[in-house]
């Protein structure tokens, strides 16, 4: 499985922005594609996930209410819609799937890895 991630870009505190990822290979029913992020200095941070064709969402608290993570299975494609963004969370993002079902929150049981699209919010 390879991802491609795209969408970030600069924006304004209270500003919107779409993160997309799309998948080359078979990502069953079942497997979860999330998103996490990485401040300057910090560890991968998770901030969404979606467990394919099932539907189920898992948000971490700082972005619940302001991000929404959806998927279009056509397209093979998982987006990250940020609304009401702020400065703290300026980082790289990046799109991964989980395939063992052991794991929602942690990096470590994600077994593939997209390249990730930088994310600035500017005061």
């Amino acid at each position: 499985v390879q991802l491609q991630a795209s969408g970030g870009g600069l924006v304004q505190a209270g500003g919107s922005l779409r993160l997309s990822c799309t998948a080359s290979g078979r990502i069953f029913r079942g497997y979860l594609m999330g998103w996490f992020r990485q401040g300057p200095g910090k560890e991968h941070f998770f901030v969404a996930a979606i467990r394919r064709s099932v539907g189920s969402t898992y948000y971490a608290d700082s972005v619940k209410g302001r991000f929404t993570i959806s998927e279009d299975n056509a397209k093979n494609t998982v987006y990250l819609q940020m609304d009401r963004l702020n400065p703290e969370d300026t980082a790289v993002y990046y799109c991964a799937v989980e395939s063992t079902g052991r794991g929602i929150y942690v990096p470590g049981e994600y077994g593939f890895w997209g390249h990730g699209t930088l994310v600035t919010v500017s005061s």
